[in-house]
């Protein structure tokens, strides 16, 4: 006769499994290297650095643009500021140490899907809006930047440098497995075989 019952289910078997689950889980934050930041610590510094590699490189674009056209100012700070960034991300954002070539042409794709997305977006507002004012543009653009922002850290800190920790930690993050709450009873009811 077999049992209804799978032998990981009899009483307290259930509690030593799900318990061990959770501290195999719930310890990946203490296994992260120490320099390596959290994800919320992560994107602190994601914001500081991208957002002050932005302001630098709108001052620094505006001063080029003198000496040469402004296309062409654009698009060597625009090249200088995503190797910069990359740079800053790989030792102080995500902790991982110098970036290597592939971190920065991953980044750098990264980098032009986000001025694709904040390029679309003024785009479609002046398809809706053809006399939209610098007000509204502002507010497409910074809308459109910030989601950019978000989808490119999600990048960044998942594929272009993510570690083995990275990994464990988006493995705890998931919601834990629902366990019954009350006493664990445990049935033993004989099946005839065929």
């Amino acid at each position: 006769m077999k049992s209804l019952v799978s032998p990981k289910l009899k009483p307290g078997r259930v509690d030593e499994a799900w318990q061990a689950e959770r501290t195999e889980t719930g310890t990946a934050a203490a296994r992260r290297a120490p320099g390596t930041p959290g994800p919320l610590a992560s994107f602190a510094r994601f914001v500081l650095f991208g957002g002050g590699v932005g302001v630098a490189s709108s001052a620094a674009v505006a001063g080029l643009a003198g000496l040469m056209p402004w296309a062409a100012a654009n698009a060597l700070i625009t090249i200088a500021s995503t190797a910069l960034g990359t740079e800053l991300h790989a030792r102080f954002t995500f902790g991982t140490g110098r970036a290597g070539w592939r971190q920065h042409w991953q980044s750098a794709g990264s980098a032009a899907a986000a001025f694709a997305v904040t390029s679309a977006a003024v785009l479609v507002l002046h398809l809706v809006q053809p006399s939209a004012g610098a007000l509204y543009e502002q507010v497409a653009y910074l809308g459109a930047a910030g989601l950019a922002g978000v989808g490119r850290f999600l990048v960044l800190r998942l594929f272009v440098f993510a570690t083995s920790q990275t990994r464990t930690t988006a493995r705890a993050m998931e919601p834990a497995p629902a366990r019954e709450a009350g006493p664990q009873v445990s049935l033993l009811l004989p099946i005839p075989a065929l």
